[in-house]
C-alpha cells in the first residue's frame, strides 16, 4: 500500500474509530449504571421490546462501528472513485459513524440508572423520538466535517476516457429513410424493489406506523416511475422515459455534437445509480456496462446504460448529421 492509500485508510477510518472509542468509554463510566438487562430495542413510539445484556451490547457497537469502518475502507481506497465522488465516499463514512454513534451512545444513556425487575431488565425506559432527529443531525454535521477533511486528500483524477474502436460510427441511410431505435434500460429484478417499498408501505400504514409509511410510498413510487427506463433514439433526439409520461429526460440533436458507446462504471464516474449530475456531465445509470455517451455543445455529456448501445450511438450520430445538413 503506498503512502498516499494509508492517508486515505487512516481518514476514511477515523470517525468508526473515534465513534467507537467514544461509546466504549461511556460505557465504561456508566457501566454500574447499568440494569444487567439494558432496553435495546424499541418500537415507532420509543416503547421497548427487546433487550440485551451489557457483554452483548458491546459486541454489538465492536461489530457495528468496526464492520461499517472495513467496508468504508474499501470503498475509498478499492472503489476507483474520482473528483468529487472520492471526497464523498469518505464525507459520507463520517456521517454514518456520527449517526450510528450517537444512536448507540443514546441506546446507554436511557438507561443509565434504570430501575430492575427480578430478572435484571431495565423498567420504565423510553426511547423519545427526538433522538431520531439529534442522531441526523449529528449525521450532518459529520458529513460537512469529513467534505472538509478530504479536501486534505490528493485528488484523484479520472482516467481519461478511451473511445473504442469504430467510435463515432454512422448508420446507412437512404434519401427520405427515416429510422429509430428503442430499447428498455432496466433489470429485470428492478420493478421489485419498489414494490416491495410500497407493500411494506401499506403494510406499515395499516398497522399504525404512519410515519415509516409515507416516506416508503413516496419513494416506492419515485422508483417505479424509473425502474423499467425506455430509452428512445430518433429524429427528436435521445430521449429517456420511464413508466409515466412525465418526467422525462430528452436531449434534441440540436445540442448533440457526437455520440459514442463505451463501457461505464457507475459507481466510479458518476458517484452511483440513478439519475446523476456531475460536474460537466449528467447520466441515468441503471446498472454497470455499456452505454450511450453523447458530447453536447458547451462542453457537457450526457450518458444512460443500456444494452446495445453502438447501434443506437451510430444511429444518433446519422441523425445529428442528417440535421446539420437540413439547416
Amino acid at each position: 500500500m503506498n503512502r498516499r492509500n494509508m492517508g486515505r485508510v487512516a481518514l476514511t477510518a477515523l470517525p468508526f474509530v473515534l465513534a467507537l472509542a467514544v461509546d466504549l468509554i461511556l460505557f465504561a463510566t456508566w457501566r454500574d449504571r447499568l440494569p444487567a438487562q439494558m432496553a435495546s430495542h424499541f418500537v415507532g413510539d420509543g416503547k421497548v421490546d427487546d433487550y440485551a445484556s451489557r457483554g452483548s451490547y458491546i459486541a454489538i457497537v465492536v461489530v457495528l462501528l468496526a464492520g461499517m469502518g472495513a467496508l468504508w475502507v474499501l470503498m475509498a481506497v478499492a472503489g476507483k472513485f474520482t473528483g468529487p465522488s472520492s471526497r464523498k465516499v469518505v464525507a459520507s463514512g463520517y456521517a454514518v459513524a456520527g449517526g450510528l454513534g450517537y444512536l448507540m451512545a443514546a441506546v446507554l444513556f436511557v438507561n443509565v440508572d434504570a430501575a430492575q425487575d427480578a430478572r435484571g431488565r431495565a423498567q420504565d425506559v423510553s426511547f423519545p423520538l427526538w433522538h431520531l432527529a439529534a442522531g441526523v443531525g449529528v449525521a450532518a454535521l459529520a458529513f460537512g466535517l469529513g467534505l472538509l477533511l478530504a479536501a486534505l486528500l490528493p485528488r484523484e483524477e479520472a482516467p481519461a476516457a478511451r473511445r473504442p474502436a469504430g467510435g463515432g460510427d454512422r448508420i446507412e441511410l437512404a434519401d427520405g429513410e427515416i429510422a429509430g431505435w428503442a430499447r428498455n434500460a432496466g433489470a429485470w429484478w428492478l420493478p421489485l424493489i419498489p414494490l416491495v417499498l410500497i407493500g411494506g408501505g401499506i403494510v406499515l400504514l395499516f398497522t399504525g406506523y404512519a410515519i415509516a409509511a409515507i416516506p416508503a410510498l413516496v419513494i416506492g413510487v419515485l422508483l417505479a416511475v424509473f425502474a423499467r427506463p425506455y430509452v428512445t433514439v430518433d429524429r427528436r433526439g435521445l430521449t429517456v422515459s420511464g413508466v409515466l409520461p412525465w418526467p422525462r429526460i430528452r436531449i434534441p440533436l440540436d445540442r448533440i455534437e457526437t455520440a459514442d458507446s463505451r463501457k461505464i462504471n457507475p459507481l466510479a464516474e458518476y458517484g452511483g445509480w440513478g439519475y446523476r449530475i456531475q460536474p460537466g456531465r449528467t447520466g441515468v445509470m441503471i446498472r454497470s456496462g455499456e452505454g450511450i455517451v453523447a458530447d453536447l455543445s458547451g462542453g457537457r455529456q450526457f450518458a444512460v446504460t443500456v444494452e446495445d448501445s453502438a447501434t443506437a450511438a451510430a444511429l444518433l450520430n446519422t441523425l445529428v448529421d442528417q440535421r446539420r445538413t437540413e439547416k
